[in-house]
């Protein structure tokens, strides 16, 4: 027989569980949402997280509550309250290279006209941590929080240098290396690629997200050899070779700026 204080510590598990469990969800709910871009209804949010209705309802009914969350349309679809963008802009501005990293890209979209990033790893994935659109009279696609698959970018060339094959392999699944028009990378020449960036300090590619861009992207340090970030332009497929070759000498030159080390 279990005395009194095995059940206390068996309770006290359960409920610690429990916890996590319910934690686990809420994390759940709060990425397919940044995932799907759009509020949702609460069926299709619970299908969406594999989780019950009823679990589902109840989790968000407590987002809402407290402000991470909020009803959107007819009150039957959720998406993030207010609550979370204030978070997100305590984040700004708690993060030097972010905050300075925004005012960079700013300045040089409107100095060149060109659509200017910063991006971040985030999760594994390439994360578009601010965009400022350029003057071109067409729109490239770029989106703040937008979430690309590394081998489709220069910036995840950039990112991945200095890991080991290993590393880069666990990060990368056979779905990442199909692009947008069906056309499949070869793991080995991302992993080329790679290297190359790391090297050359400096990545280009063209044609991969769609047919009519190339990316200008060159690292952003934290420490020696340790690439934080990278800026980068979205130019259109038929740029120069002068030209790139200028705005990559811009991008170095703003990059310095934010990197502690190079």
């Amino acid at each position: 027989m279990q005395d009194g204080n095995a059940l206390a510590v068996s309770a006290d598990e359960k409920t610690t569980a429990s916890r996590e469990k319910g934690l686990n969800r809420v994390l759940e709910i709060l990425d397919f949402l940044h995932t799907t871009q759009r509020a949702i209804g609460i069926g299709d949010l619970a299908k969406g997280v594999n989780a019950p209705r009823s679990t589902t309802y109840t989790l968000v009914r407590s987002l809402v509550d407290a402000g991470l969350l909020e009803m959107a349309g007819d009150g039957n679809r959720v998406y993030f309250g207010k609550k979370l963008y204030l978070y997100g802009m305590d984040y700004v501005r708690g993060n030097d290279l972010l905050r300075r990293g925004r005012q960079e890209v700013d300045h040089l979209s409107r100095e060149t006209g060109e659509t200017s990033e910063l991006c971040m790893l985030q999760s594994g994935r390439y994360t578009i941590v601010h965009s400022s659109p350029g003057t071109r009279p067409f729109r490239i696609s770029s989106a703040t929080g937008l979430q690309i698959p590394l081998p489709w970018t220069a910036s995840g060339r950039l990112l991945l240098a200095g890991l080991e094959r290993a590393a880069i392999e666990d990060m990368v699944s056979q779905d990442d290396l199909v692009l947008p028009d069906g056309r499949k990378l070869r793991l080995d020449d991302f992993i080329a690629d790679i290297a190359k960036a790391r090297v050359t300090g400096y990545c280009v590619t063209s044609g991969l997200v769609d047919a009519y861009t190339k990316c200008l992207a060159v690292p952003v340090f934290s420490a020696p050899g340790k690439v934080e970030a990278t800026m980068c332009l979205v130019v259109p497929i038929d740029t120069t070779e002068e030209r790139t070759e200028s705005l990559i000498g811009l991008l170095r030159e703003r990059a310095g700026r934010l990197s502690i080390a190079g």
